[in-house]
């Protein structure tokens, strides 16, 4: 059974007024075991990774216990986290310290200045090279029903955004983020690489923003498109998804069985509309490349990875989770939803605090 841990980014925010406070810094240093907890590129977010696991049980778990580690670290320092992509309050983020950071502040301008964003990144298990560049290949089409699931980023600077996951919009102004072509070895992988960083305008290996890649600390394939999820059980789902597919992908390669021909221009119209409907409209259907309602691409991904989820005894867990997440409408219905009833973006700030943290039924599998 493949490894999986996540990545996930929170915003740090006042418990009163929901705003976000530049205090990572604080929060790190007062923190007797870090281990789990790191920096991100802005002070008002915070960085927590879970160790890899086998089981969905496992990983739910990893998940609560580093956002409980997170939260109880936070409130030391008079702040919250908050599991939302953006905030919904306005905020003028305050460039992390460091040589690194200031570096990325001087080359790109306002991209970082405004690049306040949380997503999850979901790392799984790969045998070589070889196989992880042949999973790279084959996933491409899929990816943009994870940031759809994921969609947690409805609101920018104050404003209804226009768009379910915003945060995939202001990601995608780095030069090197969003979809890619079929690399065929991990030789040309490589050389790819190489071909990116000698044209000196990325600072080094950690800012190739793929989609998907080979990860560069760890021998795994790093799934990077989907936002930070609300709720625990949505991660999870995320999660068992993007294992699902690298095993099914894995199969595929074995078996002979060639990557899609899709075009980086189509995979991009695909990301694009995954960002704007979330699963509460139209999505580009990864096999047909034609609309198709959101409900029905996210059956079809499902049904495209049955084998692998039943293999791993996650098929009866995921199905239940993509049933109530399409109910709820995920997490960019949940924060309208709020916004709706009470008129307030701090009220939507103040629940998705609470919900970060929310107590839920186990997650099976």
């Amino acid at each position: 059974m493949r490894s999986v841990g996540v990545e996930e980014e929170f915003l740090l925010v006042d418990p009163e007024s929901g705003a976000p406070q530049a205090v990572a810094e604080t929060v790190l240093a007062q923190a007797e075991d870090a281990h789990g907890l790191e920096k991100e590129l802005q002070q008002e977010q915070l960085e927590v990774a879970t160790r890899p696991t086998t089981t969905m049980d496992e990983l739910s778990a990893e998940i609560r216990a580093r956002r409980g580690a997170a939260s109880e670290q936070a409130r030391a320092a008079g702040v919250a986290i908050a599991a939302l992509a953006t905030s919904p309050l306005p905020v003028d983020p305050s460039l992390s310290a460091g040589r690194r950071y200031r570096r990325v502040a001087n080359e790109f301008g306002l991209t970082a200045q405004e690049q306040l964003t949380c997503g999850c990144h979901v790392h799984v298990g790969v045998d070589s090279d070889e196989e992880g560049v042949a999973v790279l290949d084959r996933i491409r089409p899929w990816l943009a029903t994870l940031t759809a699931l994921s969609a947690n980023s409805p609101f920018w600077q104050g404003h209804e955004s226009g768009y379910s996951s915003y945060r995939s919009l202001v990601w995608g102004r780095w030069p090197s983020a969003g979809p890619v072509e079929t690399f065929g070895s991990p030789e040309r992988y490589h050389a790819q690489v190489t071909a990116m960083l000698a044209t000196d305008t990325l600072l080094d290996e950690g800012m190739l923003y793929f989609d998907a890649r080979l990860s560069h600390r760890y021998p795994t394939v790093e799934v990077r498109v989907a936002d930070v999820c609300l709720d625990v059980a949505d991660a999870v789902l995320v999660a068992a998804l993007a294992r699902a597919l690298v095993e099914t992908e894995a199969r595929a390669w074995r078996a002979g069985e060639p990557p899609s021909p899709a075009t980086v221009g189509v995979l991009r119209l695909a990301s694009w509309r995954a960002a704007k409907s979330g699963v509460q409209g139209q999505l580009v259907h990864p096999l047909t490349w034609k609309p198709k309602p959101a409900e029905a691409v996210c059956e079809v991904l499902v049904e495209h990875v049955r084998e692998a989820l039943a293999d791993t005894g996650d098929l009866a867990m995921v199905q239940q989770a993509m049933g109530d997440l399409l109910e709820r409408g995920g997490g960019a219905g949940t924060q309208r939803e709020i916004l709706a009833g009470t008129g307030d973006l701090r009220s939507v700030v103040a629940h998705a605090a609470a919900r970060t943290l929310a107590p839920e039924g186990d997650v099976k599998g």
